[in-house]
């Protein structure tokens, strides 16, 4: 048996020295070491021996084991360090090639400007998930039970869960201030916060419509605040996007959820106000509804109207990204053409 381990030494050594690669020293490994490698198949005949012979060889094996072991580690670490060698026939004089890059989608870059703009004003940022009830998607901002924006020619409700009472039907949010709701009754006065997110509508696409877009809510709710802070705080995070002042202009306007409520325009950036596709040739731009947030959605989230007061905007996210880079169809941005959106990054 001594000389049978001798000569497995021998071989092994030299087998695990002319391993090319990490792939055959684990091939080479589990031959010797393995469950029924050669070594393996050794320490099974030691029972055999004399047993006065028995403890000699057991310790021999056991070193041999040991050594084998240790020159696969040392192996194992000189393959590793060749494979990270540079090749001499590498040029060190050839130019180097720019890794890739990518970038934000602009409507991506958008929202966290938003964020920025607002977080500097003391807002906090809410979030919450695309699917909504018609409690809080209708119910709790006043909407008519007979509103047409409950219909299915409006609304994506999901099959499955569009029967039953106002908590039990669902759809995809069709805009973003039931989740406002929401926050006020699990927070606590004075609120200010922002809520962006993707919002979707059962509607014909066109240069300034998708069904599916994205919004930019904004609202405080205090024991004092005015209407006149409002428009300034409009004028001010407009200024901070485009980096420069940003003509306004608000228009009286009907939304369940806010009384008084206006249309809120910008000057249009695409024609600079002449008149484009865009602007419907007037120069001015829906961006957003705003208003004070009406006493029946205070009451819905357990506020007393007559102690509280605020004010609430919605901003069109989307056209504000078409506003910035001048592009005259919100289509584009949703295309997913990559030839379009390289220019962003």
């Amino acid at each position: 048996m001594k000389q049978k381990l001798e000569a497995l030494l021998l071989d092994a050594t030299a087998r695990i020295q002319a391993a090319p690669n990490e792939i055959a020293l684990q091939e080479v490994k589990s031959a010797i070491l393995g469950k029924t490698g050669s070594l393996t198949e050794l320490l099974k005949e030691l029972p055999k021996l004399d047993p006065a012979i028995r403890p000699e060889m057991g310790k021999a094996v056991n070193m041999a084991k040991g050594q084998l072991t240790a020159l696969i580690d040392s192996r194992r670490e000189e393959l590793k360090l060749k494979a990270s060698e540079i090749s001499p026939d590498f040029d060190y004089t050839l130019p180097g090639v720019p890794p890739l890059t990518g970038g934000l989608h602009p409507i991506t870059q958008m929202r966290y400007d938003l964020d920025d703009a607002f977080r500097s004003m003391g807002f906090e940022i809410f979030q919450e998930d695309d699917i909504t009830s018609e409690l809080y998607g209708f119910d709790k901002l006043n909407f008519p039970p007979n509103h047409p924006a409950r219909e299915s020619m409006d609304t994506y409700w999901l099959e499955g869960h569009d029967k039953g009472d106002a908590n039990e039907k669902l759809c995809l949010r069709p805009h973003l201030t039931g989740g406002s709701v929401r926050y006020l009754q699990t927070h606590q006065p004075p609120y200010r916060f922002v809520y962006p997110g993707r919002v979707y509508r059962n509607e014909t696409t066109d240069a300034r419509h998708e069904r599916a877009f994205f919004q930019y809510e904004a609202l405080i709710v205090d024991r004092d605040f005015t209407f006149t802070a409002g428009k300034v705080m409009i004028k001010s995070i407009l200024s901070k996007v485009f980096g420069k002042d940003v003509p306004v202009r608000m228009r009286a306007g009907f939304f369940p959820f806010v009384e008084p409520g206006f249309e809120i325009d910008m000057g249009c950036l695409v024609c600079g106000g002449k008149g484009c596709s865009v602007c419907k040739q007037v120069g001015w731009i829906e961006v957003m509804p705003g208003g004070t947030p009406h006493p029946n959605v205070l009451r819905a989230a357990g506020l007393d109207p007559d102690e509280f007061t605020g004010f609430y905007v919605n901003i069109g996210l989307d056209r504000l990204v078409m506003m910035r880079y001048g592009v005259d169809d919100v289509r584009m941005f949703h295309s997913a053409d990559l030839r379009f959106l390289n220019q962003f990054c």
